[in-house]
């Protein structure tokens, strides 16, 4: 599946969006999904660069002392206990970054590029690493400029930071490497520099350190996942909405009271778009009488705000701890408030690899109960009424019968992408780093979980608008006719059978695009 289909909230141009100012503080998930997703420029702040330039001279007074102090005068990992020479010290910095930046893979996505360059430059505008402000200019410059380093796919293990990722971009900073620039032309890093009128820096003590030991591509991308997340979840409750609807499944079941007995947060939210979304229908009310025969309804239609009620519950645990990410100073050693300069095990990326591992579950699940009430749409013993398949002239014409095919397949990759990498661990640097977290594995296939689960819903909102139709002239909801509607400017309605394959990516589009849930909020507001 590709990685490159994710919900996008909007279309403004690069220069219509606000800088983000990079301070001392936190930067907040939506200002990373600005720099990364939507090409905002960066700026640091005045109390940023006064504090960089605080912790910079404790570094340079470290370095002076004849005494070693690791990451300032010594070598790293399991070679940390070799003394380096002042002499040597600008040749430690470039090979260590040189060394560290042995990716290898495909190109990873330029946003997951572009957060990975802002947590790092967040970080070191807190004053806690003992860098110069001119590399952390650097960092701006790249991301106010367009040039996005190319970072490969494999390399990182989640512990001692995302190292090889991070290095691939501190190549960059210092001239060497090979970066895209604003119009995605792949070129080597010294030509885009000079074009951009960006100076490389020249690493002292300490800095090239500074630039790789941190969880930064595995948090940029738990923080983008959280982001799209909260799309795809409402527009489970709209596909779930209009399925319950077009097979003659009741609402009653979604009613507050119910919900309160059980007072999970999430479940409550669910219940309660579901509610909206199908108020109005003329198809729930054609069988809400008493001589419906339907005693209650399968799992995957009366259980759905407990499904999805139970992933919002994930997401926003796993937000919380990207929360606590956001706002930390991660880097070994780190400059202490009072100046000391420590060793720590702050790198270790396990809180952020364990959401991102349990996000992953989520998305499987969410994506399973989708195929199933496709699934529904599709049997004839079970869709109450409608033709088989959905055809419109079954044994002629197949319908809808590959389309579930594929969302099948899908959820079977999902299942896969949900087995936790956190849980591995191979240990590196001849046995020092004898326990990682594989966070950054864990970030990688929950990217590819989120264009499954994108690709799940758009089928099943393509199923059951064809439901919908053809429980006419009962017309369904406002709000899920609106969907439909707006999926009938790009998708024909039932008919004979047609190339499926370009109906199914224009689904997919409305869905990355907003455009779905977009038509359901314009009718019933804004969705939980």
């Amino acid at each position: 599946m590709s990685t490159n289909t994710l919900p996008r909230t909007g279309d403004e141009a690069a220069n219509e969006i606000a800088p983000v100012v990079v301070g001392v503080g936190a930067v907040t998930p939506e200002e990373v999904v600005r720099v990364a997703r939507f090409g905002a420029t960066v700026q640091l702040s005045d109390d940023a660069l006064s504090a960089i330039g605080e912790s910079r001279a404790r570094i340079r007074a470290l370095a002076e002392d004849p005494k070693p102090v690791y990451g300032v005068s010594t070598g790293f990992g399991a070679l940390a206990t070799r003394h380096i020479p002042l002499e040597l010290r600008a040749q430690l910095q470039r090979s260590l970054i040189r060394s560290h930046a042995a990716g290898s893979g495909p190109e990873v996505e330029r946003e997951v590029v572009r957060a990975l360059m802002l947590l790092r430059l967040s970080t070191l505008a807190t004053g806690r690493t003992g860098v110069r402000p001119e590399v952390a200019q650097v960092y701006a410059s790249l991301l106010s400029s367009g040039i996005t380093p190319v970072v490969h796919e494999y390399g990182s293990l989640g512990c001692s930071g995302d190292l090889a990722p991070l290095a691939h971009v501190a190549l960059v900073v210092i001239g060497e490497g090979t970066v895209r620039d604003a119009a995605g032309t792949l070129m080597p890093a010294a030509e885009a520099l000079a074009a951009a009128g960006i100076e490389p820096v020249q690493l002292e003590e300490k800095e090239g350190l500074a630039l790789i030991n941190g969880t930064d591509g595995m948090l940029g991308q738990l923080v983008l996942a959280c982001h799209d997340l909260h799309k795809l979840l409402s527009l489970a409750d709209i596909t779930a909405a209009m399925s319950v609807e077009g097979l003659l499944g009741t609402d009653k079941v979604f009613a507050a009271d119910l919900q309160a007995l059980r007072p999970q947060p999430g479940q409550a939210v669910a219940a309660a778009n579901m509610t909206r979304l199908l108020a109005g229908s003329e198809i729930v009310a054609s069988h809400a009488n008493p001589d419906c025969t339907v005693v209650q309804d399968a799992y995957s239609l009366r259980c759905a705000p407990q499904v999805a009620g139970g992933a919002r519950d994930t997401l926003a645990h796993a937000e919380r701890i990207a929360s606590y990410e956001l706002a930390s100073a991660v880097d070994n050693p780190v400059v202490t408030l009072d100046g000391r300069v420590e060793s720590n095990g702050n790198f270790h990326g396990a809180p952020v690899a364990y959401v991102l591992d349990f996000l992953a579950i989520v998305v499987a699940d969410v994506a399973s109960m989708s195929e199933r009430r496709t699934d529904r749409f599709l049997d004839k013993a079970r869709n109450h009424g409608l033709p088989p398949f959905l055809a419109d002239d079954p044994g002629v014409d197949s319908g809808h019968m590959i389309a579930q095919y594929t969302q099948a397949a899908i959820v079977s990759e999902l299942k896969r992408l949900a087995a936790p990498s956190s849980v591995d661990s191979i240990p590196s640097s001849a046995m020092q780093e004898d326990h990682v977290s594989m966070g950054w594995s864990g970030a990688r296939k929950l990217r590819r979980a989120i264009d499954g689960l994108t690709r799940v819903l758009a089928i099943e909102a393509l199923t059951a608008a064809r439901g919908l139709d053809l429980r006419a002239p009962l017309q369904p909801s406002p709000a899920t006719g609106a969907v439909r509607n707006t999926l009938r400017e790009h998708v024909e309605g039932p008919g004979t059978d047609r190339y499926l394959a370009p109906e199914i990516e224009a689904a997919v589009q409305l869905v990355a695009s907003g455009a779905l849930l977009d038509s359901a909020e314009a009718v019933v507001g804004e969705l939980g």
